[in-house]
């Protein structure tokens, strides 16, 4: 899978940034997922204009770790992996049986969106599994984007030339558009365009930015760890609370 998204759209952590000698401007003429398409054949690509653009493939499966692509009303989600509590969560939120990982996905954000009758990092982490996804919301130009607290599945961000924020599992595409300015995604986080990174294990301590050396001695894209020395105000939105969630990240 693969999202580039203006940095009008999702403004990266500053951490992750580093000098772009190596990196390309993503977007221009869709160079990024141009790229991506020529590697992994059959591939489909969502162009969202000047927002950013999107892809997913199917071939050369992980049996275990799955990838599923949905979209429903303008919302476009592309995951990969499996939730263990899948009966739960479709009980949860009113889905029939054949809602699979990426549509339970899908409305759990259209409820925080909508009703957020909870914080975000608690829908996160109700999902049991090993995960990633990539979450578009087209309507509202939102984006929501979150790991599993094992990283169990291969998922990296990083910037590109123009700050652009990268995101993909294929560790080559990375290295193509974002140069030595990528990471690995952090474990048991979650990303939106309004509130930046966040941990859903420990969602009112702040994240700090770690640099990263590669073997050669130059400064990397930056691995980000929950600082458990300094903690956000809380103002989560109440249980029953008709606030938007995106208002409150």
């Amino acid at each position: 899978m693969l999202a580039v998204f203006d940095k009008s759209v999702a403004k990266s952590p500053e951490g992750l940034n580093c000098p772009h000698a190596e990196s390309v401007s993503a977007l221009k003429d869709g160079t990024l997922v141009h790229h991506f398409s020529s590697a992994h054949p059959g591939s489909i690509a969502i162009n969202f204009g000047t927002a950013g653009s999107m892809a997913y493939y199917t071939g050369e499966q992980n049996p275990f770790l799955p990838r599923l692509f949905a979209v429903i009303d303008d919302i476009f989600c592309t995951f990969q992996g499996n939730i263990e509590n899948i009966a739960l969560l479709k009980q949860q939120y009113g889905l029939n049986k054949t809602a699979n990982e990426v549509i339970i996905v899908i409305e759990a954000y259209r409820t925080l969106r909508d009703r957020g009758p909870f914080p975000a990092d608690q829908v996160v982490k109700d999902l049991n599994g090993k995960f990633a996804f990539i979450l578009y919301d087209s309507s509202s130009k939102q984006t929501f984007v979150a790991a599993d607290v094992d990283g169990s599945v291969p998922f990296f961000w990083g910037t590109d030339y123009d700050d652009n924020l990268v995101l993909s599992d294929d560790e080559e595409t990375m290295k193509k558009g974002c140069g030595k300015s990528f990471a690995p995604f952090p474990k048991g986080c979650f990303f939106t365009s309004s509130g930046g990174l966040r941990s859903y294990e420990h969602p009112l301590n702040e994240m700090k930015a770690m640099p990263r050396i590669d073997s050669s001695g130059q400064v990397c894209g930056a691995t980000f760890k929950v600082d458990a020395e300094t903690k956000k105000e809380s103002n989560m939105p109440r249980v029953g609370s008709a606030a938007n969630w995106s208002e409150q990240y």
